[in-house]
């Protein structure tokens, strides 16, 4: 039944399975539900499991009077787990199957040791929730899966655990699915999978059993070889805390940290926090070389091309695309301690690398996590979860969790003992009580605008992903950005282009500039500033149907580099297609579709583009079509081919 280290069927020796995908899954519920023996199941039942390893077992087994091997002794690895038959630290497992590699956390069922669950499921793709069939649904397995619910873990199975003890009864399952529905429908999760099971005996586990003929369903590891798993990096939002500076000697002066979220290329244009000060990405330097892109987790060393005063606990993101900075926050608290949580009492918090003193104003409610229902309390005990105001001796920039994971989290650490107390999920943040730092105030204004960004708005993530939205399609998501002088033909080689994918029986939608105008930027003149606030709305209007599955094509004049790049950067790299509509600005005023240039020349309009205004056209477009050379039909085949 085990494998060994010269098999060659073992998929854990095999180096194709390096490039498989991973599923980060943790396992969680109440006290002997059998976490540990499911894990030791799906090990041994996969043929997972060294020969030393099952000679080791089946030793402590009988030294300790088993009849049968105990495969809860796999992952619980320290010696007081063993002698006690209970887990209290996190074990961390690895095993892989022909269809995919796997990251166990099995997390402790004791109630004392709920820190450990959250430290285990903090970075899980899926989560499962062992309840014991003979016992149902308990208080702790609802506090594992609301806790789950907080760290917005995509997917959930409900294990019903050892059915062999109430024979395998349908009507056993049956209730407790319905118990755990009914709690679900205040948690914030949507994809709940119910699996009866036995990982004492088997069934359901690995293989099919007989015993439950009444249940349809897969098993559990096919459903964990086959879940869906989308990346939980955020790779727009560009986030470095900065851990290290680094000066080996007066030559180079470069800042250390790992990426949190976002990506960065040289060139790109940076700011940094709280100073505001401003440069651009000279070398991302890391120890075997220098990168052209660095992504989320990767450690890097990054240098400028100016002189700023940088130090631990900065944060660099890009310019303008900034993250909330405030002294004053809303956040989910789990408490961690055996002493209670003291209103106003000095502690310390840390986010990311940055370390702030930090006090408690405000409990809004506990929640019982039996009924999820709010509790007026001035304190939360140990595992108790409530919903705080906090204030900090110093503004962090974060953003919230909903959107960032990584910026959105942090702990509370006790001053004296210099123990993790607490950890949180960032809600909302607020700088109205105000700051001495004003340029932790002026990261909250949009540049482009003026207009102050609310610090209480969250990002609402999409209901459905784009992904399977483009499954559903048969096509990408796409952004083909028309821009050029007015009756230089955008409108009309767009509309024609839009015409084709329609026949083709693609899912389009047109953004024109005049229709725009006539609606949602009906307030917009035609000044610098409104001409930059008009692409700045039409980029997120594009983004929110590009997310829907779309091929969005814009046409609008857009007549500067650098709104067009801001409008660039809201998408995936090469999912924002730039194409130059051009010709001879003369040719441009004998066509006038519009009659605007007519009125430029009468004096009755001005500022146009391509007359009396410039347009900057960009150094590396996806495209350019002159059609003072091409004709509609050339045009629209050349887009075409560079959308395929």
């Amino acid at each position: 039944m085990s494998s060994n280290n010269g098999d060659k069927n073992n998929p854990n020796t095999d180096n194709k399975y390096l490039d498989m995908d991973m599923l980060r899954f943790t396992t969680a519920g109440s006290v002997d539900d059998g976490k540990s023996t499911l894990i030791g199941r799906l090990f041994y039942d996969s043929k997972s499991i060294f020969e030393d390893q099952m000679e080791a077992i089946e030793k402590s087994s009988k030294s300790s009077g088993e009849e049968d091997v105990n495969l809860a002794l796999l992952t619980d690895g320290l010696k007081a787990e063993r002698e006690q038959k209970i887990t209290i630290d996190v074990a961390y497992r690895y095993f892989a199957t022909p269809k995919r590699k796997f990251i166990i956390a099995d997390t402790p069922g004791h109630t004392q040791y709920t820190r450990n669950m959250v430290t285990g499921a903090s970075t899980a793709d899926l989560a499962i929730i062992l309840v014991d069939a003979s016992k149902g649904l308990l208080t702790q397995s609802r506090r594992h899966a609301f806790i789950s619910s907080l760290l917005r873990i995509p997917h959930l199975v409900v294990a019903v655990n050892k059915m062999d003890l109430v024979d395998y009864d349908e009507e056993v399952f049956d209730k407790i699915v319905s118990d755990f529905r009914a709690f679900a429908k205040k948690l914030n999760v949507s994809n709940v999978t119910y699996i009866p099971i036995s990982a004492l005996k088997g069934d359901n586990v690995v293989d099919k059993s007989e015993n439950t003929e009444w249940y349809n369903g897969s098993t559990l590891l096919h459903h964990l070889e086959t879940v869906k798993v989308d990346a939980s990096d955020n790779i727009v939002d560009f986030r470095l805390p900065v851990q290290y500076v680094i000066r080996p000697n007066q030559n180079f002066r470069g800042f250390s940290g790992r990426i949190a979220s976002g990506h960065i290329r040289p060139g790109d244009e940076i700011k940094v926090l709280p100073s505001g000060l401003t440069s651009k990405v000279k070398e991302i330097v890391t120890r075997d070389e220098n990168l052209d892109i660095a992504y989320p987790g990767d450690s890097v060393t990054l240098t400028i091309e100016d002189e700023i005063d940088i130090s631990r606990g900065d944060m660099i993101v890009r310019k303008n695309n900034v993250p909330m900075v405030s002294n004053e926050l809303e956040a989910y608290l789990c408490w961690m301690n055996e002493k209670d949580l003291e209103l106003n009492k000095q502690y310390i918090l840390q986010h990311n690398t940055r370390t702030v003193q930090v006090f408690v104003e405000d409990l809004i409610y506990r929640i019982n996590v039996d009924s999820l229902s709010r509790e007026d309390s001035d304190s939360l005990s140990l595992n108790e979860i409530g919903r705080v105001k906090l204030k900090t001796s110093k503004p962090i920039f974060y953003d919230p969790y909903q959107v960032n994971q990584k910026t959105g989290s942090f702990i509370i650490i006790d001053p004296a003992s210099n123990v993790t107390i607490g950890a949180g999920m960032i809600r909302a943040g607020s700088t109205e009580s105000g700051t001495s730092d004003e340029a932790d105030a002026e990261a909250l204004i949009d540049k482009s605008s003026g207009r102050k960004k609310s610090p209480n708005v969250v990002w609402e993530p999409w209901n459905i992903p784009r992904e399977l939205r483009e499954k559903r399609n048969g096509h990408k998501s796409k952004i083909i950005w028309f821009t050029g002088i007015s009756g230089a033909g955008k409108s009309t080689i767009a509309k024609e282009v839009e015409r084709k994918l329609w026949e083709e029986g693609k899912q389009t939608v047109l953004l024109d500039g005049d229709q725009v105008r006539h609606g949602l930027n009906g307030d917009l003149g035609f000044s610098a500033s409104d001409r930059t606030e008009n692409i700045r709305r039409v980029g997120e209007v594009a983004r929110l149907f590009y997310e829907h599955g779309n091929i969005v094509l814009c046409t609008f004049v857009s007549p500067y580099v650098k709104d067009r790049e801001e409008a660039k950067e809201l998408f995936p790299d090469g999912e924002f297609q730039e194409v130059h509509i051009k010709c001879d600005p003369k040719t441009a005023q004998e066509r006038d579709p519009k009659g605007l240039y007519k009125k430029a020349e009468e004096g009755e309009i001005t500022g146009l583009t391509g007359y009396d205004a410039d347009y900057e056209a960009s150094d590396n477009p996806a495209l350019t079509i002159n059609t003072d050379e091409l004709s509609v039909e050339e045009a629209v085949e050349k887009i075409l081919e560079l959308m395929s």
